[in-house]
């Protein structure tokens, strides 16, 4: 859940790198960021035990980032696979697990498609968010279904007291247009800022010899945060999203939403409490020669968290409470189901050494009762450095597409349903980490084992298509990260190397690379900033049988920012700038679904107080 009176305080915390598990650039005797997605409530990352990258807002705003998953690509443990680029359809790999095994929250909201289990990330605006946290590994103990890979949680624009706010607008090649703005404003003890965005474009083509595919959004992040004389606070958050991508043979209206209603406050010294009421939406419908479908799913829940504690020690119980509903042109078997879940997290410390303990049940009235939990335990050997070890079980829960589909005929032959008797994918984790911190510079090191039963992939019989448990997968990895920070140049390092295999065919996982590179270098000069990032990607097969090899690629961005007034900024995007061509999914043809090649993007802001 967020805290967000804990995060507000972040911008006072002087650090000197974003973090990346326990890879904060800071001075052994500085305070190190504070994340509040790795556990059930805020500890640094050292603290977390778990392997977390932070992104931070200053990060953001020098990347620039055209899409919100251009922030995630090649970060530790995490590869993409598109259709294209501006809006089209994109999953995110944590770990090596699907698109649907990582769960995706936006201030402590999960939004996803209770049909396909994705989450919606194409259509996820990067322009409102302040902060990104990426946490690697099992966390099923504390999220329920799906976070077999991770967790990615969100955070929307959220400022700071005052009245204060921005204007910008910029522009681009393939007509690119984009313009934003934003206020809040500080009234007493209650806080209140609405953001926006408006954003289109004519796009590429995302297939050879094809036509330009456009994107069309706007987006918009409303708050009101009150702060109780207990010390606690009340707030209101609600983040949408609505536009028209176009795909190879049609169109798409899509809206997605987030609304959240949370209360923190203590009861005691020794006992706080946080009430969030939520709903999420995704909406979606598409236009085709085939005919036109409608997918809109909603969730809603219901959270309760309470955390007790006693000197170092703390101890942290809840419950929580859950529906999906889905309305959609196909009639599905079953419409809605509901989970019940009992959660609880031990925290205690012993000078040097630290141990999580976490458990979790879940009651689902689709697929029946399932429990996790994980241990975590921590060292640090001195004021630099430190080791983690940890196991996790997770699951991950099977979709409406999955049980409920009707049988539909396809027209060149054999059929498709769904399968009400599928049993949720299981997941067993362990991972053994390893941080060093230092003056000026950091590095992380994480060796993982992944095994996943009862994965659940399309059985072929005669043509006729039906999703079972089937296989089972072992994934192994090792990540790195480091960093530098010195003199005005700031240079992060991130390398992921995973061996993802099918265990009863021994083929690598259908999608997935085998390594990843990213090198982010920048340089602040006075009003000046110049910057670029590589990118670097192993080779993937788009098949199960390991037969159809879409090659690996390198790609470059270069970035330059330049305060040229006081409080005016412009600044100049180039992505992809050797026009690289390149493919991570194929379409039912065999041929790739194609990146755009370089895009230039500038944009020019005035900040006012």
């Amino acid at each position: 859940m967020k805290r967000s009176k804990v995060l507000s305080a972040l911008v006072f915390m002087p650090f000197a790198l974003p973090a990346s598990g326990s890879e904060s650039e800071a001075a052994p005797d500085t305070l190190e960021p504070i994340v509040v997605t790795a556990t059930l409530g805020p500890r640094t990352v050292g603290e977390s035990l778990s392997s977390v990258t932070v992104i931070e807002e200053e990060t953001i705003r020098r990347e620039a980032p055209a899409e919100f998953t251009d922030l995630l690509a090649a970060q530790p443990g995490i590869d993409l696979v598109t259709n294209g680029s501006f809006g089209k359809n994109t999953s995110v790999f944590t770990r090596g697990t699907a698109n649907d095994s990582t769960v995706f929250l936006v201030d402590g909201v999960r939004l996803r498609s209770a049909t396909s289990g994705g989450a919606p990330w194409q259509y996820f605006p990067a322009d409102l968010v302040e902060r990104v946290e990426i946490v690697r590994g099992p966390r099923s103990a504390l999220y329920g279904a799906d976070a077999v890979g991770g967790v990615i949680q969100a955070f929307t624009l959220d400022p700071k007291h005052g009245n204060r706010g921005w204007v910008e607008t910029g522009a681009g090649n393939f007509n690119t247009q984009k313009t934003s703005a934003g206020a809040s404003a500080t009234q007493g003890a209650t806080r209140f800022s609405l953001s926006g965005l408006h954003k289109e474009t004519d796009g590429t083509r995302i297939v050879k010899d094809g036509e330009d595919k456009g994107f069309r959004n706007t987006a918009g992040v409303g708050r009101v945060v009150h702060e109780l004389p207990s010390g606690g606070e009340a707030s209101f958050v609600i983040m949408q999203s609505q536009g028209n991508t176009e795909f190879d043979g049609g169109n798409t209206d899509f809206m997605i939403r987030t609304i959240g209603v949370t209360l923190n406050t203590p009861v005691s010294d020794y006992w706080a409490t946080s009430i969030q009421l939520s709903e999420s939406a995704d909406e979606q419908e598409s236009f085709r020669s085939a005919g036109d479908s409608v997918f809109n799913t909603k969730t809603r829940t219901a959270r309760w968290e309470n955390t007790f504690t006693a000197g170092v020690h703390e101890l942290a119980v809840g419950g929580e409470l859950q529906s999906d509903e889905v309305k959609s042109t196909i009639e599905f078997d079953e419409n809605s189901r509901t989970n019940a879940a009992l959660f609880t997290q031990l925290r205690l410390n012993f000078g040097p050494s630290d141990i999580q303990l976490s458990f979790r049940g879940d009651d689902n009235e689709a697929y029946g009762r399932q429990e996790t939990g994980g241990i975590a335990l921590g060292h640090s050997f001195d004021r630099s450095h430190r080791v983690r070890v940890s196991y996790g079980t997770s699951f991950r829960a099977p979709t409406f597409n999955d049980l409920y589909y009707p049988l539909e005929i396809f027209d060149f032959g054999g059929s498709y349903a769904g399968n009400p008797d599928l049993k949720p994918e299981e997941g067993a984790s362990v991972e053994l980490g390893l941080s060093g911190r230092y003056e000026h510079w950091y590095w992380d090191a994480a060796l993982y084992q992944l095994d996943v039963e009862n994965l659940i992939e399309l059985q072929s019989i005669n043509g006729d298509l039906r999703p079972a448990n089937v296989s089972e997968a072992r994934i192994r990895g090792a990540e790195l990260a480091s960093g530098l920070r010195s003199n005005g140049w700031d240079l992060g390092v991130k390398l992921t190397l995973m061996d993802p295999r099918d265990r009863e065919t021994d083929n690598r996982l259908r999608r997935r690379s085998h390594q990843s590179l990213r090198v982010d270098l920048d340089r602040q000069m006075g009003a000046w900033s110049l910057g670029g990032t590589a990118l670097a990607s192993g080779y993937r097969y788009d098949d199960a049988s390991n037969q159809n090899r879409l090659p690996g690629y390198v790609t470059f961005n270069l970035r330059a920012g330049w305060e040229f007034t006081q409080d005016w900024t412009a600044r100049l995007t180039l992505q992809n700038v050797t026009d690289k061509e390149y493919a991570t999914a194929t379409r039912f043809d065999g041929s790739g679904y194609l990146a755009a090649g370089t895009a230039g993007f500038l944009s020019i802001r005035y900040d006012f107080r």
